[in-house]
């Protein structure tokens, strides 16, 4: 159990020392009423750790602004007591803020509609993809190589044409008339109920 150090100081003499900057008496504020402010905190808090974030912001504030304290109004115990009190209710209300705003971002993200594609745009990208690597597999076999280069490996024309060893007029109007082709085939699909004879 910590005993706390009796104050050998009046707190008229503390308050003159603090305006003047002598850290000694910071240092025997800190000794005699640090476990008081803790204390206080705690009960408000309920988090040691939030206590002692609180402790260090009561005795900052005292060192920075000690003309804040006022001996002729009251003790210096009772003034660090009411500051922890305050700063400490002040965390206890940033705390609900902060909850209450995860909630609302929690909130806001399950009201965000799923990205994922529904079984319908399943179907359809499937038909889609299908209908591609068919077309694809019609092209005759040098537009379809200058295709998958440029298309699947990402090269660009000029990079397809060394791959394959051939002029680069010769990729690029290979790769005109396998996109041409392909989107005539694609953009007016055959109809499977007619293929059927339907």
């Amino acid at each position: 159990m910590v005993v706390p150090v009796e104050p050998t100081f009046t707190d008229a003499e503390l308050h003159q020392r603090l305006v003047y900057g002598d850290e000694s008496a910071l240092g025997e504020v800190y000794a005699a009423y640090g476990g008081l402010v803790r204390r206080v905190a705690v009960r408000v808090t309920r988090s040691p750790a939030a206590a002692e974030d609180v402790a260090q912001e009561v005795f900052a504030q005292l060192w920075s602004r000690p003309y804040a304290f006022d001996a002729r109004r009251g003790t210096l115990r009772t003034w660090l007591s009411m500051l922890a009190h305050r700063r400490a209710v002040d965390w206890v209300r940033a705390e609900a803020r902060h909850r209450k705003d995860a909630r609302a971002d929690d909130a806001a993200l399950h009201a965000i509609p799923d990205a994922a594609p529904g079984p319908d745009e399943t179907v359809v990208d499937r038909e889609r993809s299908l209908l591609l690597h068919t077309a694809l597999a019609e092209l005759p076999q040098p537009q379809r190589e200058v295709v998958h280069l440029a298309y699947f490996a990402g090269r660009t024309y000029r990079q397809a044409a060394v791959e394959l060893g051939i002029p680069e007029g010769t990729a690029k109007t290979r790769l005109r008339a396998a996109l041409r082709r392909l989107a005539e085939t694609l953009a007016d699909p055959p109809d499977p109920a007619l293929e059927r004879g339907a």
